[in-house]
């Protein structure tokens, strides 16, 4: 049996690509607190996160993976945040935990309810229009 293939379209890609750079400078910036540039990165990596996630959002699992790295971004962001202003109040670094949750949420949703439901109603494989086969829940 032929392997299931994914591909992702390349203007999705390009948007992947450079939101990796961005998230990669933003982190950069946090480990050598440069709070300036930490924070200004948080806007492009945010709504490239939240474009991606627009994007694929026919594609269940990829929503679900993205609405988790999205969550991943938002909690990351906001502990930087609370370092780079606060960082008397180390507490504050513990309500991240709720945006990581969230994100852990999406993903078990996924794993134990979406992707078992799917593979009960749907065969291995279907065949795109261009005659492709692929997964049906990618």
């Amino acid at each position: 049996m032929e392997e299931p293939l994914y591909q992702v379209p390349a203007r999705f890609r390009f948007s992947e690509n450079l939101h990796i750079v961005f998230w990669l400078i933003k982190d950069i910036s946090w480990a050598m607190l440069w709070q300036p540039l930490g924070m200004v990165m948080v806007i492009p990596t945010v709504a490239l996160a939240v474009k991606i996630t627009i994007q694929t959002r026919y594609i269940k699992s990829e929503l679900y993976h993205n609405l988790a790295v999205l969550c991943w971004i938002c909690a990351n962001c906001t502990w930087m945040t609370f370092e780079f202003f606060w960082p008397e109040y180390d507490h504050l670094r513990y309500f991240t935990a709720i945006p990581f949750c969230c994100g852990l949420a999406f993903i078990i949703y996924y794993y134990t309810v979406l992707l078992p439901a799917a593979r009960k109603r749907i065969p291995a494989t279907t065949a795109a229009a261009d005659g492709v086969p692929q997964h049906p829940l990618t």
